[in-house]
This record gives C-alpha cells, sequence and structure tokens, in this order.
C-alpha cells in the first residue's frame, strides 16, 4: 500500500513538475511575442521593396546616381552594377578601366581631372518617389567587408542642402587608420557651409566576428526607430546608437530648423576607397553587396498609402 501511494505521490509531483515546467516556457514565450503584439497594435507596413522581380530595381521606387559623386570616392557610378536577382537586389562594384566622359586636362575638380575611370559601382535612391517622416527602417543585407568597400545604408532630408538637411546612416562600413568598423550615425548642419555636426558611433569589426567568425558571409538586419523624440539605431536587434533630436539642430545656414522633422528618402550604395573607402583590394573584386528587403513601417496615425 505504502509503496502505491509513493509511486502515485512520485506521479503525481512529476506531472506538477512538468505543468509548472510548461508555464514558465508558455509565460516566457508569452512576454516573447508580446513586443511583435504591441508593435502590430501600433505600427503598419507603409511601404517595401523585396526585390523579387528580376531585372533592373523598380523605377517607380529607386533613381539611379550616375558618375563621380562625393567623398574623393574611386568607383564611377552607373545603373549596370545594380541587378535584382533571386529575390535580392545585388550592387557589385568591379575594377574595370574606361575612359572618363567628363575628363578635362587640368581641372582642378577632382572628377574631372581623372583621365580613366579604374571602378564602376551603383547607387540607388527613394528621392521623389519614396520620402517618409517618421517609422521603423528595416534592411536585410550582407555587406562586403574587403579592403577598399564602403557599403552604405542611408537617409537625406528632401529640403536645405547637405549637411543642414540632415543625413542618417542607419549603417555604414569602412577602415579608420586602417581598421574596420561599423557606424551608425547622424549629421546635421552648423553656421559653416558643407560643415557638420555629428553624432556618431563607429564599432570595431572584430566585436563582431569575436561572437561569430563567419558573420561577414551572413545576411544581418539594420533599423532604425525614429519619432518625434529620436533616431535609434540598431544591428541585429543591438541599439549602436541613440540620437536624441532635442540636440540636432542646425546652424544658422540652416535657419536653426531640426533637419529630423521633415521626409527623408533612402540611399543604398557601395563606395570604393575615397575618403573612408581606404586602398582597394584588387585582389577581392568584383564585391557584393546583396540586399535581401527594404521595410518602412509607420505608426497608424502617421502611416502613407502604399
Amino acid at each position: 500500500m505504502m509503496k502505491k501511494l509513493h509511486q502515485r505521490y512520485r506521479i503525481s509531483s512529476l506531472m506538477s513538475y512538468k505543468s509548472i515546467r510548461s508555464m514558465a516556457m508558455l509565460s516566457l514565450f508569452l512576454l516573447m511575442l508580446l513586443p511583435c503584439t504591441i508593435f502590430a497594435q501600433e505600427y503598419q507596413l507603409a511601404w517595401s521593396d523585396e526585390f523579387d522581380d528580376a531585372g533592373k530595381p523598380n523605377e517607380a521606387f529607386w533613381s539611379f546616381e550616375k558618375g563621380f559623386v562625393r567623398n574623393l570616392e574611386l568607383q564611377w557610378y552607373q545603373e549596370e552594377n545594380a541587378r535584382c536577382r533571386d529575390g535580392l537586389l545585388v550592387i557589385e562594384a568591379k575594377k574595370e578601366r574606361k575612359s572618363n566622359p567628363i575628363y578635362e586636362a587640368g581641372s582642378n575638380q577632382w572628377g574631372r581631372a581623372r583621365e580613366y575611370i579604374e571602378y564602376t559601382s551603383s547607387s540607388i535612391k527613394t528621392v521623389g518617389k519614396k520620402e517618409f517622416l517618421y517609422g521603423r527602417f528595416e534592411i536585410r543585407a550582407k555587406i562586403p567587408v574587403a579592403g577598399g568597400s564602403w557599403p552604405a545604408i542611408w537617409t537625406l532630408g528632401r529640403d536645405m542642402e547637405w549637411p543642414s538637411n540632415g543625413e542618417i546612416d542607419i549603417m555604414e562600413y569602412y577602415r579608420i587608420n586602417g581598421i574596420p568598423h561599423i557606424l551608425a550615425n547622424a549629421a546635421w548642419g552648423t553656421d559653416r557651409r558643407h560643415h557638420a555636426q555629428w553624432a556618431s558611433k563607429a564599432i570595431p569589426f572584430t566585436r563582431f566576428t569575436a561572437k561569430d567568425a563567419d558573420w561577414a558571409s551572413k545576411f544581418h538586419i539594420w533599423r532604425m526607430d525614429w519619432d518625434e523624440t529620436a533616431i535609434k539605431l540598431y544591428l541585429d536587434d543591438e541599439l549602436l546608437n541613440e540620437i536624441p533630436l532635442s540636440q540636432t539642430i542646425n546652424g544658422s545656414l540652416g535657419n536653426h530648423k531640426n533637419p529630423f522633422v521633415q521626409p527623408h528618402y533612402l540611399l543604398l550604395n557601395l563606395a570604393i576607397g575615397g575618403q573612408n573607402g581606404g586602398d582597394p583590394d584588387v585582389s577581392a573584386f568584383p564585391l557584393r553587396y546583396e540586399i535581401d528587403y527594404v521595410r518602412v513601417y509607420q505608426k497608424k496615425k502617421n502611416a502613407q498609402p502604399l
């Protein structure tokens, strides 16, 4: 009799333990779902590009930058280097020599002073087509990390010249004093033309590769949460930089306005060399910058129609 009671007690205790464990696991699962549930209640998808249609990027969303554009970079931007294939946008940087169509012998302008184009790449932007004030921007991408590569995900305000229009770097990768870094930044205007005030975070790339030696061969999610109070920049759900909008006031050239309370457009580009990219590792070319998707969510009261 006592043996049977002991067995029943053990079974009852085991069932109680399993029930408690199951309830604990269910509670943990529900807690994990809570942020997603709250997000779904407050936000809705305002726009996305999944890059599912093969060929050129969707012209209803994107336009191309062309030529030598900024930062003394080595690449000539052209349309041919950006294509959608297998559900990805692929921006390819190539080592190829061409005559520079804007070359002027003796010119002091850096883009015109080069007789030849040595590298080509692409830069696309949503200016005039898809512009947003506030929201969650989410981009899943795999970036090239070879010497000379300078991939970026960023935004610019549509009014005023740089930097008084405001710049947000959701992602930049380049070398600082020869050491690879991932950056998350914002910039706005000062009292001097073309001189920016920066709120920058530069994280050594080794911080990520120490956790995962294969980090560079994988896709990662860059995210910006931007509202009336702050810009928050994340990588794989880790907060890299938080910039209060109370601090982002332009100088006199920007009429002391805040450039982050106006709509911004998105840019995706792969630069080579220049002021930040460093010397290219020629043996690594061609370089591939692969973007799986771009998604913009907005609070339901602010959401723009798709």
